[in-house]
């Protein structure tokens, strides 16, 4: 059985953007093709919350070799995309000067497959966000469907 939601969306428009794309990389340095968010939907300072989305589609780099004739989104791009919305959020707090720096995943589960056509919802909910060490809970949608879970850990760099 999947375990529930880091927290309530049930209340959040999903078809409302608060970040576009030039939002995104007003923040976060990541471009082209490792930039692995479309949208910031949700974003909470006070509580520590965000909700983004990726538009999966069959332009993307990995679609050709993994897998053809059947393209999943690479597991690690999931976490790609969990890790830069919590880089996100951790520069919207300490300011766009610092790098958050990945060190770090445990706890991660891949509970479905994401494939060309699907919009994944990457929730993320600061557990810890301090000056030497940020430990974010993720977890990825496709529609009300528990894809991926993980805790990351990055350092403000």
């Amino acid at each position: 059985m999947a375990p529930p939601r880091i927290f309530d969306i049930s209340q959040v428009d999903l078809n409302q953007v608060q970040f576009d794309v030039d939002g995104l990389e007003a923040v976060n340095p990541h471009r082209g093709a490792m930039r692995m968010l479309d949208g910031v939907i949700w974003y909470n300072q006070e509580d520590g919350l965000a909700v983004a989305f990726k538009d999966v589609n069959e332009q993307e780099f990995w679609v050709a070799g993994h897998i053809p004739g059947r393209p999943l989104l690479p597991g690690v791009l999931m976490l790609e995309a969990g890790a830069q919305l919590a880089s996100f959020m951790t520069l919207k707090v300490m300011g766009k000067d610092h790098f958050l720096g990945f060190v770090g995943c445990d706890a991660v589960k891949f509970r479905d497959q994401v494939v060309p056509g699907d919009r994944l919802i990457i929730l993320c909910k600061v557990l810890q966000l301090r000056r030497r060490r940020a430990i974010f809970a993720i977890q990825g949608l496709v529609g009300s469907k528990l894809v991926f879970e993980a805790q990351i850990t990055g350092m403000p760099i």
